[in-house]
């Protein structure tokens, strides 16, 4: 059983994503572009803060998408999911707004907060070693006849995420929050987390077919490159749980890109950047303190980048940051700024 059509395009179109667009429409935030005040000289850069999704990350777009499209049978069966919270919190909100029953597969390292916050939106949460988060969903699909909701590598998935692509670029053009408003709308660089690659195979595919000479570089931790390993590479390369499980940004340590994703990665990406431990919690003290906004440590990646690896980023005089979540935990989160 999957939530996959048979008719399901190889690689995810605009016109996918302008369809998941009107089919979420109801379900999600559609959430602003945020100009920031403190950004450099002649780099001026825009947040896009997925955190003020309901479940506060992205993953509620696609999860919103995928389960949109199952048909009666499927959803009075419900539906199972593997993830380290926020897949699993949006699964577990999508669901229930929708009226079917969610079943998620979490891993035993996951963020308190994150837990309760699944169970909160009504799902049944089964605890699992790392090793197994991948395995347990697919032998629940065979027991009960569930449809596994991928995180990422599923079509409808990354055109759901691709619709944060389609509001960056409709509110650029639109100069909302514009400082620059002698250019012509369009951004010249949107960094973008990676980690299995759903969000940034959408977001590369609406910004590459609406604006193709901007360049979109994914972002993941030194700790946990796989995908940057993999980009190099020219295949996708498997890191293990006990090394990507290193970094403090929970929601990248995923062991490889998916296959669709790196599909899409290799058509539509251009780079992909690296940032320490120390670069990430620095960017999350600089967006709640200058931006007044709270992100996970896996949502701070692209601000780490903007902030400490412009070497190695394009000359661009429009960047956008996607701040994928916010989802951290409290006790963590007040450590990051010296306990106060």
């Amino acid at each position: 059983m999957t939530a996959i059509p048979t008719t399901a395009p190889s690689l995810v179109t605009l016109s996918d994503i302008q369809a998941a667009a009107d089919r979420i429409r109801n379900l999600v935030v559609r959430t602003p572009l945020l100009p920031c005040a403190w950004a450099e000289a002649g780099r001026p850069l825009w947040l896009k803060p997925e955190s003020l999704q309901a479940t506060g990350a992205f993953k509620l777009r696609g999860a919103s998408n995928a389960l949109a499209l199952l048909d009666a049978g499927q959803r009075a069966r419900g539906v199972v999911a593997q993830s380290s919270g926020n897949h699993a919190q949006a699964v577990a909100y999508a669901a229930a707004r929708l009226g079917i029953r969610a079943t998620i597969v979490m891993p035993d390292t996951t963020p308190a907060v994150k837990l309760e916050a699944t169970r909160a939106f009504g799902a049944e949460v089964m605890i699992v070693r790392p090793a197994e988060r991948d395995i347990r969903p697919l032998e629940l699909v065979e027991q009960y006849g569930y449809a596994h909701i991928p995180p990422y590598d599923d079509p409808w998935i990354i055109a759901g995420q691709g619709t944060v692509g389609l509001e960056i670029a409709a509110d650029l053009a639109a100069g909302t929050g514009d400082p620059v408003p002698d250019t012509d709308g369009a951004p010249d660089l949107v960094l973008v987390p990676v980690s299995g690659g759903g969000l940034i195979s959408g977001v590369a595919t609406a910004i590459k077919a609406l604006s193709p000479a901007t360049r979109v570089i994914a972002v993941e931790p030194e700790l946990a490159a796989d995908a940057a390993e993999s980009f190099r590479a020219g295949r996708r390369v498997t890191w293990t749980a006990d090394r990507t499980y290193r970094t403090i940004a929970d929601g990248l340590r995923t062991t490889s890109l998916g296959v669709l994703p790196f599909a899409h990665i290799r058509e539509h990406v251009d780079a992909v950047v690296t940032v320490s431990e120390e670069e990430i919690v620095a960017a999350v003290r600089t967006l709640g303190r200058r931006s007044r906004l709270v992100a996970e440590p896996s949502g701070a990646v692209t601000t780490a980048a903007y902030l400490f690896h412009a070497s190695e980023l394009p000359a661009a005089s429009r960047t956008v940051a996607v701040v994928s979540g916010g989802n951290v935990d409290p006790a963590a989160y007040l450590g990051y700024f010296g306990g106060v």
